[in-house]
């Protein structure tokens, strides 16, 4: 039996047998972390054997965890980075040192397991926590660096004692889920937060400042504002990556920096990332050279294997995709937009269902050229529900069938000083990574085996 065919039997049946989220929505969601435990607890506590770092928010979380992941490889450490959606492959979720775990593990971990799955019922993300602390502790990690999935309290990963709780920001997102108000859902990602562990927040806000402040008081969690602690100024910015002065504002020293990810918005994540570095080495030891850490940051695609954001699949004519998917997201990434110049520009764009669209269509240049579409999943908000809100937004555009449909037509329609831009969600991106990826190799430079 081929791996490769065994692998999309496994995958067949973790997306069609057990609730998953990112199709169904909050009714695949449970309430709590017992099945998480009762998982965990057969498999001999995996998540006990090796350290680990948590990681929420509303935005930035993948960044900050891929760049996380990536200084702590160039610092020597094994790594083991839990990410979730994934774009094109399940095995994106797990990975070691950069690397996806092997499909032939996947397979065997499924088949091995299966009365576990069968007597507790888990849903997909919880079985997926619980095989990414499996393959962590098999592989003797030295850290692990865990993204949450959905708020923190009650999250499937919630389950970890980290040694580092970082939560990057607080903005509107699944709000029938996390709270209507900002300080509702920073109590959601505050949950993380664990007895005497220090936790970092990358950006201080006023409407949740206090929450946080409170959360840390009970747990006796030293808190650090990675704004009191950096300063990054850009000094350029181009298609291969962005240029900072980096200023340690109690040390008063500066530093050169460059990153690979080209995305305005990742300087909020850098200046968390540094906090956090700082905050892993005074507090708890860690060895990490600075000169590794900027090293580091200059290869995060490289060794991690980040895609997704800001992310440039073509310079001419300009493709660019970002899996922005909420207003905060969005508004980040339109501000870049608008510095792009090209004669005419244009947005393939879809979201699900559970997203303020309204709000994030208000976002939205009017003057750029839609191709409205939806992802294959049963919680993607249809193209056509889509292309009547825009149209009452006042953007212009057709409706497209599927992802790859939309990708096409937009390409056709490019002109050499055109510009592409796809967004709106992971799902979006994903669907349309795997159309390029098929017809033009476009964005792995090393597929994914």
């Amino acid at each position: 039996m081929e791996t490769s065919s065994a692998y999309q039997r496994t995958l067949n049946y973790l997306y069609e047998q057990l609730p998953m989220f990112s199709k169904q929505g909050s009714s695949a969601i449970k309430k709590d972390i017992t099945n998480t435990v009762k998982l965990c607890e057969a498999l001999g506590m995996p998540h006990e054997k090796f350290q680990s770092i948590h990681i929420a928010g509303t935005n930035g979380k993948g960044s900050t965890s891929h760049m996380m992941a990536a200084i702590l490889q160039k610092a020597g450490y094994k790594v083991g980075l839990y990410t979730s959606p994934h774009l094109v492959d399940f095995r994106e979720r797990i990975r070691i040192n950069g690397a996806p775990i092997g499909q032939e593990w996947v397979v065997n971990f499924v088949a091995t397991h299966q009365d576990l799955v069968d007597d507790v019922q888990p849903s997909f993300f919880e079985i997926t926590v619980a095989m990414a602390f499996c393959a962590f502790a098999e592989q003797e990690v030295d850290i692990a660096v865990i993204e949450t999935g959905l708020g923190g309290r009650l999250d499937s990963t919630n389950i970890i004692t980290p040694i580092l709780s970082i939560i990057t920001n607080i903005s509107y997102d699944h709000k029938d889920i996390l709270g209507e108000t900002l300080p509702e859902i920073a109590a959601e990602k505050a949950g993380i937060i664990k007895q005497q562990v220090p936790v970092v927040i990358g950006q201080q806000q006023a409407e949740t400042e206090r929450v946080f402040f409170e959360h840390a008081v009970r747990k006796q969690s030293p808190v650090y504002y990675a704004d009191a602690l950096w300063d990054l100024v850009r000094t350029k910015q181009d298609l291969s990556g962005q240029y900072f002065k980096a200023v340690h504002r109690a040390k008063r020293e500066m530093y050169d920096l460059k990153t690979d990810l080209t995305g305005s918005y990742q300087k909020h994540n850098i200046k968390t990332v540094l906090a956090a570095v700082d905050v892993l080495i005074s507090s708890k030891g860690l060895n990490i050279p600075f000169d590794l850490t900027i090293q580091a940051l200059s290869e995060v695609k490289q060794l991690t294997g980040l895609h997704g954001r800001w992310d440039v699949l073509q310079q001419q004519p300009l493709i660019v995709a970002d899996v922005a998917h909420n207003p905060a997201g969005i508004e980040e990434v339109m501000q870049q937009w608008g510095l792009v110049k090209a004669e005419q520009k244009h947005i393939v764009v879809g979201f699900v269902k559970d997203k303020d669209v309204d709000e994030a269509l208000s976002i939205f240049p009017k003057d750029a050229t839609y191709y409205f579409c939806n992802a294959g999943i049963p919680r993607a908000l249809p193209a056509s529900s889509l292309h009547k809100i825009a149209t009452e937004a006042g953007l212009a555009g057709n409706i497209y069938g599927t992802v790859a449909d939309a990708v096409r037509a937009a390409r056709n329609g490019l002109k050499l000083n055109d510009a592409l831009l796809i967004t709106g969600s992971f799902f979006i991106v994903g669907e349309a990574i795997e159309y390029l990826n098929a017809n033009n190799g476009l964005l792995f430079a090393t597929p994914l085996k």
